[in-house]
């Protein structure tokens, strides 16, 4: 044997190798290969073809320079536990994978300062465009200091600008399902128990809760909507302020699934029946509390992973410079379990 070393390194595939094998250009392979210029769609295949029979992987910088894109973009979020970015993160991923460009997530915990670090960040890697999200639906200020030809889309929290692109949950909508699966059941004596009244999601979905009500000439069974905090303890507690108001009440409509769970409890501890005697409908659809509730919650689903999904195509127009500014609403699901 030969006291030589062996060089078994592989030599790196390049675009003319590609080009060979196919019988073109470097010119034709490249733009086939990037989807750009006109040419019959034999050749394109012919070209891919013989990229993915030498596992031909692109220079990223080469392909950065020529195209002047970086092939990443910056996904900002305030909201440090993940609950609801890391959805919409797995949602824009999927979007955005297909056309091989890396997400770079950077949590801001709700720090103004913090927002500032990663937004400069993200500028000096010369991001294609940014999402920004965050844990709740509260209208927030555009994101400043964005470089000119950045696109910036916003996902759950939408922008005050109204020129900006923003993509929300359809909470009237989903409001609606809820209701309505209530009333289709019976129900009439329909309490709404919330989250802080400062915050836009409870404001909204009691206002859109007390129309629907309206409309079918109800009203809340004990004449409003109960205000307070995002919790299962709140929940319990408000539960049992409803009954004692209007012991009549034949089903509860929450703001999130952490309440929907609470009032769950409560009305076990009372030995009432769920949902023979009374319903329960939950919002958000997280797992972690539809599925420990006992019962399973029913529940409105937000669909946080469409979300994200929309938000990355969105940008991806924006990048493209197509772009579709002003608020667009992504439709909620009812998932009926064994509550209501």
């Amino acid at each position: 044997m030969s006291g030589r070393s062996r060089n078994t390194t592989r030599a790196r595939v390049t675009l003319s190798d590609v080009a060979e094998l196919a019988g073109v250009s470097v010119g034709t392979a490249s733009r086939a290969l990037s989807g750009n210029g006109r040419m019959r769609p034999e050749t394109r295949r012919r070209v891919k073809d013989a990229a993915q029979s030498l596992d031909f992987r692109p220079n990223q910088q080469a392909q950065s320079l020529h195209t002047g894109r970086s092939w990443t973009v910056g996904l900002i979020t305030t909201d440090g536990i993940g609950r609801f970015s890391i959805p919409v993160l797995l949602g824009a991923e999927d979007a955005l994978g297909a056309g091989r460009i890396s997400v770079l997530l950077c949590d801001t915990r709700g720090d103004l300062i913090r927002e500032r670090h990663h937004l400069q960040n993200l500028m000096d890697r010369r991001v294609d465009g940014i999402i920004v999200t965050g844990r709740r639906t509260d209208p927030r200020p555009p994101l400043p200091g964005v470089h000119d030809g950045v696109p910036v889309v916003y996902a759950l929290s939408p922008s005050t600008d109204p020129l900006d692109i923003s993509i929300v949950s359809d909470d009237e909508q989903g409001c609606g399902l809820a209701v309505e699966h209530l009333l289709s059941s019976g129900r009439a004596r329909i309490a709404h128990v919330t989250g802080p009244a400062h915050h836009a999601a409870a404001a909204d979905r009691a206002r859109f809760t007390e129309r629907l009500l309206n409309d079918a000439s109800l009203g809340f069974a004990t004449g409003r909507a109960h205000f307070g905090d995002w919790s299962e303890a709140w929940g319990r507690r408000a539960a049992e302020t409803v009954l004692r108001a209007a012991p009549d009440t034949d089903a509860f409509f929450c703001g999130n699934d952490q309440i929907a769970r609470g009032v769950t409890d409560t009305l076990r501890e009372r030995g009432v029946r769920v949902p023979d005697q009374v319903a329960v409908v939950g919002y958000d659809n997280w797992d972690a509390m539809t599925l420990a509730s006992r019962p399973p919650l029913t529940t409105v689903d937000v669909d946080l992973t469409e979300i994200g999904r929309i938000a990355a195509l969105r940008l991806l127009e924006a990048i493209d410079e197509k772009s579709s500014p002003g608020l667009h609403r992504v439709p909620c699901r009812l998932i009926v379990r064994d509550s209501a």
